[in-house]
């Protein structure tokens, strides 16, 4: 659950940083502090590092799941409406695997397809379950997405976990 921890990371005030080793995310405040939030991150194979921008934020955004999602789970297409947006999606919702809130992570004008977002499904928090996306609980994410502005950096540290296995 979040908290305010001591952070003596190298990154300014404002940013994030995503420890998927640990299944955290930080938040970092000025002094020396962090917010502190549970995670879950992505499955073996599905795992990213690097730095990125938050340049789009949405409350109980729509999910349009990429090719390969579907190519894997076949069975949530019986699930997928047409979308006014365009596109073959999940209107936002309680049901819907983004939950709450979503930050777009963008590296440049490219967007990712990565996000931080909120889940339909607590119980994988401080797992690593995701297609790459970093899960969190959505009443955390409700207050993340309301402490963060558009341009906030993110950076993701590599899984040394996975690398060292």
């Amino acid at each position: 659950m979040r908290q305010e921890v001591a952070y003596d990371g190298k990154h300014p005030p404002g940013s994030i940083v995503v420890d998927p080793d640990n299944h955290f995310l930080y938040h970092v405040s000025a002094g020396g502090r962090a917010t502190r939030y549970g995670v879950g991150v992505g499955g073996e194979g599905f795992g990213w590092s690097g730095t990125a921008t938050i340049q789009d934020k949405h409350e109980w955004p729509n999910w349009y799941p990429t090719k390969e999602i579907l190519e894997r789970k076949p069975e949530i297409r019986e699930h997928l409406v047409e979308l006014p947006g365009g596109g073959l999606g999940m209107p936002g919702g309680p049901e819907n695997p983004l939950g709450a809130r979503a930050l777009y992570l963008y590296q440049g004008k490219k967007d990712t397809l990565y996000r931080i977002h909120g889940t339909n499904e607590p119980w994988t928090i401080g797992q690593s379950v995701s297609a790459g996306c970093i899960r969190m609980i959505n009443d955390e994410v409700v207050d993340l997405y309301a402490a963060t502005p558009i341009a906030t950096k993110v950076v993701v540290l590599p899984n040394v976990v996975a690398r060292a296995t």
